[in-house]
């Protein structure tokens, strides 16, 4: 995967408030080689946008897209409607209920419609996530993950 300079992750995130958590996210990509893209769309204030970048997502090469929101949280879901690429969900702490109104939003998907969830600002989670997804397809992935855990156990 290093070789690979093309974005094989999407990060969308609704609002730039959400990028200090997301770094997290980024780093771990990073660490483990693996290309991504960033975009700042909200679901709500930008939607033709977040439809855009959704619809276009694994024409990119994107394979899998992870979605960063708090409060009402929908972005996770619409773009999980837009795009045939698994999706993660990233719950954003809020000031107003401590990011359970976001993780409820996260969690709660109509049938069809499914959205893997990590735990509120679990950034890092749903980075290691991302490549465990992509290494059930591609042994350079599996293989950062079995890096990664025996890095884990051996600490």
């Amino acid at each position: 995967m290093e070789q690979e300079k093309k974005p094989v992750i999407g990060i969308i995130m609704g609002s730039t408030s959400d990028m200090p958590v997301m770094e997290a996210c980024m780093k771990q990509l990073d660490e483990f080689g693996v290309p991504y893209e960033v975009k700042v769309a909200s679901a709500h204030r930008k939607p033709a946008e977040v439809h855009d970048w959704a619809t276009t997502a694994h024409e990119r090469g994107i394979r899998v897209i992870i979605a960063a929101a708090g409060k009402a949280a929908h972005l996770g879901g619409v773009v999980a409607a837009f795009t045939p690429c698994p999706v993660i969900a990233v719950p954003m702490k809020t000031s107003d209920l401590g990011g359970l109104d976001s993780l409820l939003s996260m969690v709660q998907m109509p049938s069809g419609v499914p959205v893997a969830t990590v735990a509120i600002n679990g950034a890092k989670n749903a980075a290691i996530l991302a490549v465990q997804m992509m290494g059930t397809g591609c042994e350079k992935a599996r293989s950062k993950i079995i890096e990664y855990k025996k890095q884990m156990a051996e600490a």
